[in-house]
């Protein structure tokens, strides 16, 4: 009987155990602080000073300096004034960076002979040293050569290959 006893009782304390209560929500705060936005950006100025410093203005396709070649007329060594202006831009650009050399790299199609096309392609490239001259750069600064036909930009043989051919490409130093 005893054994019944304690037995009932240990039923009767695992019900009452059992029993559920309601599960209060709780709201959990944030308090952790607020972000700020100036610590994950670099400032402005700085961003600035990193984006020029990234613009090479000799190699951004907006800019007037990364066009680097001056064609000419059939068997002549007149830079055309559609040109003035980019000889214009790399004068100023060598203006403004006296340290910078450049190099005139004269061309002629394939038309005459080997002689003939040396001495064009050196005389186009004098027209382009002596316009950027006037324009203020010293002499020592601009080198001219003449490759004459040897060196085609187009491999065709017809007016439009020609064109291409008769031209002055202008590089910098440690290019």
């Amino acid at each position: 009987m005893k054994r019944l006893l304690i037995g009932l009782s240990l039923a009767l304390l695992l019900a009452a155990c059992a029993s559920k209560d309601p599960v209060k929500e709780t709201k959990i705060e944030d308090r952790t602080p607020p972000k700020t936005t100036a610590s994950t950006t670099p400032p402005p100025s700085t961003q600035a000073t990193q984006g020029q410093q990234a613009v090479n203005p000799l190699k951004d396709p907006n800019n007037p300096l990364s066009k680097r070649v001056i064609y000419f007329e059939y068997d002549k060594d007149v830079v055309k004034p559609e040109y003035t202006s980019l000889v214009q831009a790399h004068a100023s650009y060598l203006g403004q960076n006296r340290n910078r050399k450049v190099r005139l790299e004269g061309h002629a199609d394939e038309r005459g002979s080997r002689e003939y096309n040396m001495a064009l392609g050196q005389r186009r490239a004098d027209a382009v040293r002596k316009a950027t001259a006037v324009l203020g750069v010293g002499g020592e600064r601009i080198e001219t050569i003449s490759f004459g036909e040897d060196k085609p930009k187009s491999s065709g043989h017809d007016e439009a290959a020609w064109a291409q051919n008769r031209r002055v490409e202008i590089l910098y130093d440690g290019e």
